[in-house]
Parts: structure tokens; sequence; C-alpha cells
């Protein structure tokens, strides 16, 4: 069974849920700059978003303060992907019903914002999290994002356990947690079945079934 992990910690996007259509983030680049009266190349607001950066340098060379706009795009980014949830996008998979097999505490740990997280799970019913952490609306939260381990540590702190597995479906998550000193899982569905790693998971799946089968298996079974 899983007595070998106290605790189960999940991203959500790409694991639980689909991942975001990029353009509903781009779009949200656009309408926090022009909120402060900034008409922002689309191109600018793309490559923040394809490459996870936090446009401090754009927003200063136009006179607005980083803090009050980094706050601003993530209340809008966490509405836009609320509006496009209820739109029909972003669906949970349906393989997340496996989870209520596992014989461990569950945790929830995102890059997504925690607003956009909390919705996510009120709207789709996911699974009952005991802890669950995204990143603040600020520069502080934005940087605590994974690959840092801060916010996987904070759950298993919640959790009370240290022999932990986390489980996401990109480099970072793995990196993230390797650095919080626990195990992790490399979901390998279909969005990142070309994606190479340069870091070696603990388990290599291709969904939630196989993650659930894989630690149902009884102690030195393969």
């Amino acid at each position: 069974m899983t007595e070998s992990y106290g605790a189960v910690v999940f991203d959500c996007d790409g694991v639980l849920v689909e991942p975001t259509d990029t353009a509903v983030l781009i779009d949200a680049v656009v309408d926090a700059f022009a909120a402060f009266g900034v008409d922002i190349d689309r191109a600018l607001a793309e490559r923040t978003v394809t490459e996870d950066a936090v446009p401090i340098e754009a927003a200063r060379e136009h006179g607005i303060d980083p803090e009050a706009f980094w706050h601003s795009r993530e209340l809008r980014a966490s509405l836009a992907q609320q509006t496009h949830v209820r739109d029909g996008g972003k669906s949970v998979y349906d393989d997340v019903v496996a989870l209520s097999r596992l014989d461990a505490s569950l945790g929830l740990v995102s890059n997504n914002q925690h607003a956009t997280i909390e919705f996510l799970c009120a709207y789709h019913d996911l699974p009952s999290f005991e802890t669950a952490y995204g990143r603040q609306p600020t520069l502080a939260g934005a940087a605590q994002r994974k690959p840092k381990p801060d916010n996987i540590e904070r759950a298993l702190s919640d959790l009370g356990v240290r022999d932990a597995l986390y489980v996401g479906d990109s480099e970072k998550d793995v990196i993230a947690a390797r650095r919080a000193g626990v195990d992790s899982a490399f979901l390998r569905r279909e969005h990142v079945t070309d994606v190479s790693l340069s870091v070696d998971p603990t388990f290599e799946l291709p969904d939630l079934e196989a993650l659930v089968g894989q630690l149902s298996r009884p102690a030195g079974r393969p």
C-alpha cells in the first residue's frame, strides 16, 4: 500500500486539470498594462508568459510600480482563468477519481495563483486536499514559485510529514521536490510527450491511474 509515503502532494495544472490556454494569460498581461494606460506589444506579453517571467523592467520603463502592476496582472489572470473554466476550458482529467484510492494525506502545491487554485478545487469538486498552496499576488509570492521548494515545504509542515511524494508535469516540479527533500513523480501527459528532462524523477508515469497503481503495489514488487 502507500505506507511508504505519509503524504502525496500534487501540482494542479497539467496534473489534475488541463493546462491553461496560453492566450488567456497573454491577454491578462496586455490588459494589466492597459489598466495603467500602456499599450504593450503583444509579443512582449507572450514572452513573459512563455518564459514564466515577471516583467518588472517593462513596468518600470513605463513608470509603473512593479508591485502594483504584478498585483493587477495576477488578479486579471485569475479572473480570466475562472471565466475560461466556466466557458468549458481547463477541464478536470477523468483519472482524478483514482486519488480516492490513495491511503495517504493529500496536498496541493501549484505555481498558479492561490485564488485560481481555490476556484478550481471548488468548481471541479476536486479531492479534499488537507492543505493547498498557490502563489500569492505579490512579487514575493512570485519569487517563491517552483523550482523553489518553499510552498512544498509549507505543505509538508502542514501535513506533519517528511516522507512524501510530489507529483507534477514539469522539470521545475522534479527540481522543487528534490530541493524539498522528497521523491517526485513526473506525469508524462499528452502536453509533455516530447519534453526532455535534465533531472531524473523517482517515477515517470503516464497518468494518475498509473500513479495510484504504482503506489498500491506490495513492497518489493516491481
